[in-house]
């Protein structure tokens, strides 16, 4: 199980975790919600429970719950400008769909 950065995601990290002045990365996560099921959530991560995993690419670290990764695994996220607009932004092949605002998706047979 795992879960890769891009470059630019790392880089946007490491800026948020400098003005914010401590953390270890970025923790992320999936949640019930929406109207396609599920969401992401981010949050920063100061500490790596005992029920997380730590995954590091081009040294900066996500930390991800053990519930979530069974939605996430074999991801890759990265930082996008789309318009005026700079998000993270998941390439997730656990995902069947999404909804129309693009705010929530739904996961193939098997993961949930």
């Amino acid at each position: 199980m795992a879960i890769q950065l891009t470059e630019n995601a790392a880089k946007q990290i490491k800026t948020q975790l400098a003005k914010r002045g401590h953390g270890i990365g970025l923790r992320v996560g999936v949640k019930k919600v929406g109207c396609s099921g599920f969401a992401y959530t981010y949050d920063y991560a100061d500490a790596v429970g005992t029920d997380d995993r730590l995954f590091e690419s081009h040294d900066t670290g996500v930390v991800v719950d053990a519930q979530s990764l069974e939605f996430l695994d074999g991801s890759t996220l990265d930082f996008v400008k789309e318009g005026l607009k700079q998000v993270f932004k998941f390439e997730n092949p656990n995902v069947d769909a999404t909804c129309g605002c693009g705010e929530s998706f739904s996961v193939k047979s098997g993961g949930q």
